[in-house]
């Protein structure tokens, strides 16, 4: 069965059954957004993201047979996640602020290298770019980052929002839609 056709549940409930390979399907499928999303709320530190990411992906494996198929899997996958930055958190007892990343997870000699990369200029452009959008996401409150966070990186609805971060659906609407008029007050000048 072609793995890039089939569900993400059903791929989970596959490797719970024991085919790895359906594992290997969802790590490729998710990989780069939850990474993205746990350095986001990790402030930038690439280590303690990694860090969060493995944890993340060794919970799967643990979790994978009391997965309910009826949960969709993207929103446990957050969930998972978000509850592992939470708990990162209380033992740091600290917040850290966003640094200005480029956001590709590439260094600076692997975009170089990169043939079809954006040339120097483009790339200043895009760099200049990213560190705004990372410095508004900074501004924003905590709930109101988590919840935009959860959306773009996540892909999630804003009821698996309201689910994971334990609010009513009003609130989390009411979140993301605070977040992006900020964002977009901020971002004025990149439009």
């Amino acid at each position: 069965m072609d793995a890039s056709a089939t569900s993400d549940e059903a791929l989970l409930l596959r490797y719970a059954g024991g085919d790895v390979a359906a594992f290997e399907a969802l790590y490729e499928r998710h990989e780069l957004p939850l990474w993205r999303f746990t350095l986001r709320l990790c402030g930038g530190q690439r280590a303690n993201a990694q860090e969060l990411v493995q944890e993340v992906w060794f919970a799967v494996t643990r979790e994978a047979p009391r997965f309910k198929p009826d949960a969709r899997f993207t929103a446990w996958l957050y969930t998972i996640a978000r509850n592992r930055v939470i708990d990162r958190h209380r033992t740091a007892r600290h917040y850290a602020s966003l640094d200005a990343i480029d956001g590709t997870g590439a260094t600076l000699a692997e975009s170089l290298a990169d043939p079809d990369a954006p040339q120097p200029p483009q790339q200043a452009e895009q760099a200049e770019q990213g560190a705004a959008i990372l410095r508004a996401l900074e501004t924003l409150p905590e709930d109101q980052r988590e919840a935009f966070v959860l959306q773009t990186e996540g892909g999630l609805s804003v009821e698996e929002i309201a689910n994971i971060t334990g609010t009513t659906l009003e609130t989390a609407k009411s979140r993301l839609r605070y977040a992006r008029h900020k964002l977009k007050a901020l971002l004025r000048d990149y439009a």
